[in-house]
């Protein structure tokens, strides 16, 4: 009895023990898919946080639901110390939806959050899902997608900000918001980037965090029911339900301070190439994922990485005595993984803290897949071959590679196919046959139609010239790339990483980024969460252009930049930033950092009216660098120029780019407004000056109003002249009386400068192109 009463006890206080591991979920939906009949499935991932044990299974209950299946709970992370301080497991569930159901709600509760500062104990998962069609997309709602590690630890004196990850991949603007319940003393939430900040002294402890997210058309839309009647979503109304809400939930832990706060020190930094916060990687069914990350610690030893991710995730770690450290992530999507975005966050680990948490977005597409085969006679016999297998094509920025199961082309000689050039022949595995091949090489075609280049070629059977009876079968595969010759960089408010790939059939394959900076170093990016990016009036905004090509001899050309209210460049409201390679904007300053990248930077403006955005595109083209008859050798083109030549040289077709949108956070100036007729700019400049010295004022104004082009290599003695008299009018009064005398002579000084200037520009016909 003694002992049965002593096992009951030992139950129950193992029980408690395990009880209390919850550190924290979260939820990704892929999308939704309604089926012909018109059912709706839907399928999340919930990922499980905790301590010793990640592997409880838990239930979400679905009112809306005629079926619901869980897959197996599986593991996907642990501490890997031997104290099982913390782990991550991954369940996937199945949802079949009640027919006619506008929408689904899931919750799930359990017990116990791990001992916290709150002294919370029960714990609530809850999603709501709208399964209305949208209009914009005419599919249905994709949710926002977040996570965090399972442990998440910060220095007391270390602690600034704490990046979450709030990616939606419809491009809806996404806001996350603390529970009425979650409240942290001076610790405040950034609803627009979902960002923790510090506002004051935390003490020493463990926090429980509730964040919902909810996600925002950034435009009126329209959503359908199963039985044809629709409704509308107005963006303008503040009232209006967001199309998707999940719950994040995690634990904060606040560390005793460290005796110095420097990156790298204690604290773990991360290195290149780690990939940066909100970074989005597209990815196919069946293709390996690859993804590094590095850290450095020189005073602490990096013990490994914290990883949420998939649970077929492999991850390796290394590190050396110079007190580095890398992670090399390996996934390879299946197809119950088609249509997916799976996030990932990793920190880098030591004994005392941990690196800041960095978060990716892996979206998942179905394999392409080409069905072209096509048959033909053999030449000695009246045998044919068809075949009806799976092609699967990559594509990356200069090269494409078709794999085709081996099973689908039986009775096929694997070393009698080739591609379009004999000499390329195809190699195999037990399962594949494989043929890779850069765009310039193997009898690669290229295909030019409208908005899109092809890149096309195809697997045959080598045919040898000196017979003529021939007892092969023949077989002809066609696969192909397809590229956009013109893409928006911007997604809405989400920008993702900003690079596009574009290819020409006159040049090689290439691709750009067009990337917002924080200051005018050029250093830091600013992150896919904070948009929109938050201006005020004549505050800098710094723009960074590049090309990567495997080309030697090509350069970049910037052959204009416009700014619209939205984020279509053809609007009829626009204003020119440069134009023709002219700077047609005189806060603009461009610096072309090489031959295939250039820095922008000028202060921020507005549209008149009750715009409160500005959107930037610019065009963009790839020159050959020794052709003096391309578009780049000539440089900035006046009306006079441009009427006389016409670039016939070796170049590109011209790519728009687009970044923002940069929304205004002040209220609107007048005089700090760009007119629509694009006949002006004026700036929100205030400068104390005697009423006497207006007529001098108003010569000024007259230059600045000059639209004479101006080549984007830098400003004009014009502009420097005028600057050195702003100085000398914005100081104190007892100055300005005092050279009231020199006054006029500096005017005139001015007045013949500004006709020196005219007459050079009007001289002026190439842009440099270094």
């Amino acid at each position: 009895m003694a002992v049965g009463v002593l096992l009951l006890m030992l139950i129950v206080e193992l029980g408690l023990t395990l009880s209390e591991d919850f550190h924290g979920d979260s939820i990704s939906f892929i999308k939704p898919h309604k089926d012909p009949d018109g059912n709706i499935k839907v399928a999340f991932h919930h990922r499980q946080n905790g301590k010793n044990n990640c592997v409880q299974p838990s239930t979400f209950t679905c009112e809306e639901c005629a079926s619901v299946i869980n897959s197996l709970v599986m593991q996907t992370d642990q501490d890997n110390t031997g104290r099982g301080r913390w782990c991550q497991s991954d369940r996937l569930v199945l949802a079949n939806v009640l027919l006619n159901a506008s929408h689904i709600s899931l919750s799930n509760t359990g017990c116990c959050w791990a001992t916290n500062n709150d002294m919370k104990t029960n714990w609530t998962a809850h999603a709501h899902l709208d399964l209305r069609t949208r209009s914009d997309t005419e599919a249905l709602n994709n949710c926002p997608v977040t996570t965090t590690v399972s442990s998440l630890r910060v220095p007391q004196n270390c602690f600034s900000n704490i990046h979450l990850l709030a990616y939606d991949p419809d491009g809806d603007h996404v806001k996350c918001y603390l529970t009425a319940d979650t409240a942290v003393h001076n610790i405040s939430l950034n609803e627009n980037t979902c960002t923790l900040e510090k506002t004051g002294h935390v003490r020493d402890g463990v926090y429980v965090f509730e964040i919902m997210l909810m996600d925002f058309p950034t435009q009126r839309i329209s959503l359908s029911y199963a039985n044809g009647t629709s409704t509308y979503w107005e963006k303008a109304d503040e009232n209006a339900s967001p199309l998707c809400k999940l719950k994040l939930q995690f634990l904060l832990e606040i560390l005793p301070s460290l005796p110095n706060c420097e990156l790298g020190h204690v604290q773990p930094k991360f290195l290149d190439p780690t990939p940066k916060h909100g970074y989005v990687h597209h990815a196919t069914v069946g293709d390996k994922v690859i993804l590094y990350a590095k850290a450095q610690a020189y005073r602490a030893t990096i013990n490994g990485f914290q990883v949420s991710g998939p649970h077929n995730m492999k991850k390796e770690f290394s590190d050396d005595e110079y007190g580095k450290a890398e992670l090399t992530l390996t996934w390879t999507p299946q197809y119950s993984d088609e249509y997916r975005v799976s996030p990932i966050c990793f920190t880098a680990e030591t004994n005392e803290c941990q690196s800041e948490m960095r978060c990716v977005v892996v979206m998942v597409s179905k394999p392409k897949s080409f069905n072209d085969f096509s048959h033909s006679k053999d030449e000695a016999s009246t045998s044919s071959f068809t075949a009806t297998g799976k092609t699967v094509v990559t594509c990356t920025a200069n090269q494409m590679m078709v794999a085709i199961e081996r099973s689908t082309l039986p009775g096929v000689d694997v070393n009698s196919l080739s591609l379009n050039d004999p000499s390329c022949l195809v190699t195999s595995n037990a399962t594949h046959i494989i043929g890779s091949m850069l765009f310039s090489n193997c009898g690669t075609t290229i295909e030019d139609k409208e908005n899109y280049i092809y890149f096309k070629n195809q697997i045959q059977a080598v045919h040898d010239p000196l017979k003529i009876v021939f007892r092969r079968k023949a077989v002809k595969i066609r696969f192909s790339c397809q590229f956009p010759k013109r893409a928006s960089i911007s997604s809405n408010y989400n920008v993702e990483k900003s690079d596009y790939i574009f290819s020409d059939s006159r040049l090689d394959s290439f691709s750009y980024s067009f990337d917002v900076y924080t200051d005018g170093n050029f250093t830091n990016q600013v992150q896919p969460t904070a948009y929109p990016v938050q201006v005020e009036f004549l505050q800098n905004i710094y723009l960074g252009l590049k090309a990567e090509t495997e080309l030697a001899n090509v350069s970049l050309f910037l052959d204009s930049c416009t700014a619209t209210p939205d984020n279509r460049p053809d609007n009829d409201d626009l204003y020119d930033l440069i134009k023709d390679g002219c700077v047609k904007d005189q806060s603009l300053r461009v610096t072309m950092v090489d031959h295939l990248s250039y820095h922008l930077d000028f202060q921020a403006f507005r549209f008149d009216g009750d715009h409160d955005q500005v959107y930037i595109t610019c065009k963009v083209l790839m020159c050959d660098v020794n052709d003096p008859l391309s578009r780049c050798a000539m440089g900035c083109l006046n009306e006079q120029f441009r009427r006389r030549r016409r670039a016939v040289g070796m170049q590109t077709s011209t790519q728009s780019l687009t970044q923002g949108p940069f929304q205004f956070v002040s209220k609107a100036v007048p005089s700090g407004t760009v007119h629509h007729n694009n006949s002006e700019m004026k700036k929100a400049e205030i400068i104390q000056v005697d009423a006497r010295k207006n007529d001098d004022m108003d010569y000024v104004d007259n230059m600045k109003k000059s639209d004479a082009p101006m080549p984007v290599s830098g400003g004009t003695e014009s502009c420097r002249v005028w600057m050195k008299i702003k100085e000398m009018l914005s100081s104190n009064i007892s100055t300005l009386v005092l050279g009231s005398a020199y006054l006029s002579v500096v005017v005139s000084a001015v007045v013949v400068a500004y006709y020196i200037e005219k007459r050079n520009r009007e001289d002026q016909k190439l842009l440099p192109v270094s």
